[in-house]
């Protein structure tokens, strides 16, 4: 079904990463008490381990279907939790940087983009399921493009959220607020600390990893399943595998409990 055997070493290669980085991402949020990072880049971390699983699965076995499927779906959602817990720490970035800069309310960035992000993975995973089902290329197409419409609604919500934090940004630098209140811890007036611009980098370039492997699996998807890009392993190891890595190690290394104190809110 892949059109190729996945390579058993890298495999386990990135069974082992995926694995370290999910203990790792479980004891900072039982240590900062982030309760939110559970659910999403823990979770996603799960879903990563679970999809090299099954693609290991398919080392052994590759005319077996299972484990296709699961690497399927696996492979496929796990990102999506990771890319909410982004969303989520945009809206504490805010509370901390000042509310009146941004055209939206930190509560409200959590609200929508959350609930979009829910709405895609549910996409995605129906779409995984259907395809996951089909007999053959042909009936897969259907769970293809299901998945294609899930991935490309994670794509654009990735592009609204960068504008939104870049404009947030801009007007805070430029003293632009959108709105005037009242802001009782007074932050806004002061340049941003070291430490948040490392924080806010490490944010943007998990961000940007994310992005490049929607933009691979956009591709891969609209490519077909019997197409050239879901039969080359070199894509899928290096711009779904390397990234989601990366991405998720860089969630590790700038994680909200360090750097926000409104992380805990």
């Amino acid at each position: 079904p892949y059109n190729h055997v996945p390579t058993e070493w890298v495999c386990v290669f990135f069974m082992v990463l995926y694995s370290i980085s999910t203990a790792i991402h479980m004891g900072q949020a039982l240590k900062y008490k982030l309760w939110w990072m559970i659910p999403t880049a823990t979770l996603s971390g799960v879903l990563e381990i679970l999809g090299w699983s099954a693609r290991l699965w398919s080392s052994q076995r590759p005319e077996l279907l299972t484990p296709f499927e699961m690497q399927l779906v696996g492979t496929i959602i796990a990102p999506t939790p990771l890319l909410a817990a982004n969303f989520s720490t945009l809206g504490k970035i805010i509370y901390e940087l000042g509310p009146q800069f941004s055209c939206l309310t930190p509560l409200m960035y959590s609200l929508i983009f959350c609930s979009f992000d829910v709405i895609c993975f549910t996409i995605q995973t129906v779409g995984g399921a259907v395809a996951a089902r089909a007999v053959s290329d042909t009936s897969a197409d259907p769970g293809g493009r299901i998945m294609l419409v899930g991935i490309v609604g994670q794509l654009v919500a990735i592009i609204i959220y960068a504008g939104l934090a870049t404009e947030f940004l801009l007007r805070r630098k430029y003293n632009a607020p959108f709105r005037h209140q009242v802001i009782r811890f007074g932050r806004g007036q002061y340049p941003i600390s070291k430490e948040m611009q490392q924080f806010i980098s490490g944010m943007s370039f998990c961000t940007i990893c994310i992005f490049i492997r929607s933009v691979y699996r956009t591709v891969e998807l609209a490519d077909g399943w019997s197409g050239s890009v879901i039969a080359t392993e070199a894509y899928f190891n290096w711009l779904d595998g390397g990234f989601i890595t990366v991405a998720i190690y860089t969630l590790n290394i700038f994680h909200p409990g360090i750097y926000l104190k409104s992380a805990h809110r």
